[in-house]
């Protein structure tokens, strides 16, 4: 299967890679090729990742392809892993970050249109992920809706280990847990359907603390990681981008955003939102309380922002 990976020669890129080389993404019975796209001026770090990725003599890769056209890179793609975005520069404003990346996810969104698989699966990383997702997937116009995702599997993990931290068990007695809407500090880690060992997380940990410190750090961990090594996360990015593609193409519940038209929670359609899925579908029956959906309706009312701010690509 072929993989296509924009900012090949990024962080999060750089941490991804040779798992996916290594058969993380795929199965340890899948053999891979993977297509590496960069901005011209980062051409010969990339070849530096290339020869690396050679020299760890992968017996599942068969062939690493490098390219600074879209077009190119991502020709007859399985999977394209969006991970590089233009990052927020000083005293830039959310409103020019999405700007600046929406007409780079334009032109994207048009090569992968005429390139890539008509039924591969796209999972955007780079942020504001929800709204580049929503620019590339209006300009990829014969690719299913449905093959679109953005990444809230970060979000998810970060809150299933504090979870698991403050009720002193492994990460695997926590389940049910669900990120809703925009992958921001509006994001919403739903402790109110979760379960540890199969009982509800509110039954076993004080409300207070689930509403305050848990839902802070999952929502400024991003922030505190930045500020901590001087650099965005890395190796957990990655580590949950292959996730979701492990996630969407199986049957256990996780979360990511997808197009919001017909969901049965009542958000508003023409939306990259997160929702609880299983594999590629919306799972119904999350109940709300009102602290739950005042959080939700916030984060619905940021990404209509969004939308809003790119309504020229769109």
């Amino acid at each position: 299967m072929k993989v296509a990976v924009t900012g090949g020669a990024g962080q999060i890129s750089y941490s991804a890679l040779f798992r996916i080389a290594n058969g993380d993404l795929l199965g340890k019975d899948h053999e891979v090729e993977l297509s590496l796209l960069e901005l011209p001026a980062s051409m010969d770090a990339l070849k530096g990742v290339v020869m690396e990725l050679e020299d760890c003599a992968f017996p599942l890769l068969k062939k690493v392809t490098i390219s600074s056209d879209a077009k190119e890179a991502f020709e007859g793609a399985d999977i394209v892993l969006f991970i590089g975005s233009k990052p927020r520069g000083p005293g830039q404003e959310r409103k020019d970050l999405l700007a600046e990346n929406g007409k780079i996810f334009v032109g994207q969104g048009k090569a992968l249109n005429g390139s890539a698989k008509k039924d591969a699966k796209i999972l955007v990383v780079g942020n504001p992920c929800n709204t580049n997702c929503l620019v590339l997937m209006h300009h990829a116009k014969d690719l299913p809706r449905e093959n679109f995702f953005a990444m809230t599997r970060l979000d998810q993990n970060r809150a299933v280990a504090q979870l698991a931290s403050k009720a002193g068990v492994s990460s695997t007695e926590v389940s049910n847990l669900a990120i809703w809407g925009n992958h921001s500090a509006t994001q919403v880690p739903d402790f109110v359907n979760a379960k540890i060992g199969g009982k509800p997380v509110v039954d076993l940990i004080d409300r207070k603390w689930l509403e305050g410190e848990f839902f802070t750090t999952v929502q400024q961990r991003g922030a505190a990681i930045i500020k901590a090594r001087g650099k965005s996360s890395a190796a957990s990015a990655a580590n949950a981008a292959i996730d979701t593609v492990n996630s969407i193409t199986g049957k256990d519940l996780h979360s990511a955003a997808i197009l919001s038209d017909g969901n049965p929670y009542g958000i508003a359609e023409g939306l990259i939102f997160s929702f609880p899925l299983n594999g590629k579908k919306i799972v119904e029956g999350f109940t709300w309380d009102d602290f739950l959906e005042e959080k939700i309706r916030a984060s619905e009312k940021e990404l209509i922002e969004e939308r809003d701010m790119v309504a020229d690509l769109l």
